[in-house]
Order: structure tokens, then C-alpha cells, then sequence
């Protein structure tokens, strides 16, 4: 009597553990679903906004989802430091050579999601491991209140004028894929092919000698400009306008007259994640009523058309640089080692 009840309890013990491990992870029918870790390089007000709009179409997610808001190039480099033990889920904000640079590592995961099909050849990996999501304008970033229209910079080379030296603020350039690009594209656009850089260095040593500071990180950015200890920057188009509208700060911009590098700014699932989640939000991110949102509040350009554009973006002036990125990713990093180790501070 005594073996069949130890038999029972130990049955009972095991079907007790199969219910409660069974579907645990993933969205089961019980609507479970696993923590879902995103990297991102987006503005927070955005990341916040995307995320409440997510877990309210799918509760199972509410308070499981995970941001933390990173430069382009530190995700990146952290995702590749935790290649072995992958400890994000979905990499959301990063320049098209620092997410092909993690797909050639193997670092990114391929698969074909729904939107795929509706996006240019050139906006995606052609093995599904990376997506672009909006198209961000490099430009030229003033404060309003130090600076008329008519005294800004006109074009990229007037940074370099005497008048503004001491006047710009950078964010540091090596943590940021947005600065990582535009100053692989200052020198990508003196040497088409990238074999002689030296004129391209020579231009951002000058650039150097005029910049009063480098800011740590987009917030100390702003604050420095607003503060006025400096007037003027290079910054992408969307995170100026969302600071000059939604936080008030006095900031504008110039479309360059030789034109603005355009970055594919994209999205990926990260090798080893949550798959099923990480594939759930990227397919959310492609909502297209979600997608006229951000472009109509959050400034975005989306790099799958939408139907009706916002007034700002039906006006917008947009003057692309010829930029090869296909030669900038095959130089950038040892371009940025260059100027981190020989120029910065030097000019």
C-alpha cells in the first residue's frame, strides 16, 4: 500500500511539473509569453510610445518588455560581446553598416517577415537579417535663440569657418553610429573609393579645431546647445525635430547645400533571443497605422512608403549626398580609429 501511494505522489509530481513547464516560454495558450530585451538606439520618447502601444494590442507582454536605450555603435559591440550568451532579443535603431557588420558576424538572425516584400531591395539584407525601418537625414543642427537663419551655416564646409570656432559641439563620435557615419561621409565624399582618406582627415582635423566639446550622449548634447556653450552640431534630422517640438528646446536645422547623408536606419532579431517575441514586435513595428503615427508625432521617415503623409514631410526639402555606403562600411572602423587616436583634440 505504502509503494503504491509513493508511486502516486511521485506521478502526480511529475504530471504537476510537465503542466507548469509545458508552453512556459514563447506565447502559449495561455497566453504566457517570455521577456522580450530590446536594444535600441532610438529616442526614448519613441521607444516608450512603441512599447505601450505594443503591450496594449498584446497584454501577455505588459511589463516584460525590456529597453535600454543605447548609442548605435554600444549595441553593436554589446551584442557581439555576448555572441556566446545572447542577453537581447530584438536590436531596434542602427546604421545599415553597423547591422550588416552583425550580420557578417553572425550575430543576426534571417527570416522573411510579412513586410518584406514591400520594401526596396536596398533597404534590407537580401538574407532577412536586417530591415530598414526609417531613413534618417544627417544635417547641420543650430541653436535658434544664438543664431539667426541668416548667420547659420549654409553647407558642411562653413563649419570650418573662423567665425564658428569654439561654436560646435559633437557627440562623441565612436559610440555613435549617427556620427560614425556622418564623418565617414565627410571623408567618403573626398575619396570616392575610399583609398586615400588623408583628405578627409585633413577636413575633420579643421572640423576639430572649431569644436568646443564632445558630448557624452544625445542628452548631454542638447543641453550643451541649449545652454549656448556651444551653437551649433551635426545631428540627424529626426531627433532634432523631436527635441525642437516636443521638448522645447531651441533648436533648428539646415538642409546642406551639397546635401544630407541619408542613413538606412534599421531593425534586427538577435541570434539566440526570443525569437517569437523579438518576430512579434518587429512585425508590429510595420503596423501601418503605427508607422503614420510616428511619422506624423515622432518625425519619421518610414523606408516603406506610407499613404498619407504628414505636412512636414510632404514639405520636406530633402537633398540626399551621394554616399557609398558600400565603401563607408568597409572603411568606418578604421577610419573612427583613426580619428579617435590622431585627431580628435588635436586640431
Amino acid at each position: 500500500m505504502r509503494r503504491r501511494l509513493l508511486l502516486a505522489g511521485a506521478l502526480a509530481t511529475v504530471l504537476a511539473a510537465g503542466t507548469a513547464c509545458g508552453g512556459g516560454s514563447g506565447d502559449s495558450a495561455g497566453g504566457d509569453a517570455e521577456k522580450l530585451t530590446i536594444y535600441s538606439a532610438r529616442d526614448k520618447k519613441v521607444t516608450t510610445f512603441v512599447v505601450d502601444k505594443f503591450t496594449a494590442k498584446y497584454p501577455e507582454y505588459k511589463g516584460k518588455v525590456e529597453v535600454l536605450n543605447l548609442g548605435a555603435q554600444e549595441i553593436l559591440e554589446r551584442v557581439r560581446a555576448e555572441k556566446a550568451n545572447p542577453q537581447a532579443d530584438v536590436w531596434w535603431g542602427g546604421t545599415q553598416q553597423g547591422l550588416a557588420s552583425g550580420a557578417s558576424e553572425d550575430l543576426l538572425t534571417g527570416w522573411q517577415p510579412s513586410f518584406a516584400g514591400k520594401m526596396d531591395e536596398k533597404y534590407k539584407d537580401p538574407q532577412g537579417r536586417w530591415f530598414g525601418e526609417i531613413l534618417l537625414p544627417e544635417v547641420i543642427m543650430y541653436n535658434n535663440k544664438a543664431l539667426t537663419p541668416e548667420q547659420a551655416p549654409k553647407d558642411w564646409d562653413d563649419l570650418l569657418k573662423p567665425e564658428f570656432k569654439d561654436k560646435i559641439i559633437i557627440r562623441d563620435v565612436a559610440a555613435s553610429g549617427t556620427m560614425r557615419s556622418i564623418y565617414a561621409s565627410m571623408i567618403q565624399r573626398q575619396s570616392p573609393d575610399g583609398s586615400n582618406p588623408q583628405p578627409g582627415y585633413d577636413w575633420l582635423k579643421k572640423l576639430d579645431a572649431n569644436t568646443g566639446a564632445y558630448a557624452a550622449n544625445p542628452t548631454d548634447l542638447y543641453l550643451k546647445l541649449s545652454r549656448q556653450q556651444g551653437t551649433l552640431s551635426a545631428w540627424n534630422l529626426q531627433d532634432i525635430l523631436l527635441q525642437a517640438n516636443q521638448a522645447n528646446m531651441p533648436f533648428d536645422y539646415v538642409m546642406p547645400a551639397s546635401g544630407a547623408p541619408v542613413l538606412v536606419d534599421g531593425l534586427a532579431q538577435v541570434k539566440g533571443g526570443n525569437s517569437a517575441g523579438a518576430q512579434k514586435f518587429l512585425e508590429f513595428l510595420f503596423d501601418d497605422s503605427l508607422r503614420a503615427e510616428l511619422a506624423k508625432d515622432y518625425f519619421q521617415i518610414p523606408a516603406v512608403d506610407i499613404a498619407e503623409k504628414p505636412e512636414w514631410l510632404a514639405k520636406l526639402d530633402l537633398k540626399p549626398m551621394d554616399v557609398d555606403w558600400d565603401v563607408v562600411g568597409k572603411n568606418e572602423t578604421e577610419w573612427i580609429n583613426h580619428w579617435n587616436g590622431q585627431i580628435k583634440n588635436k586640431g
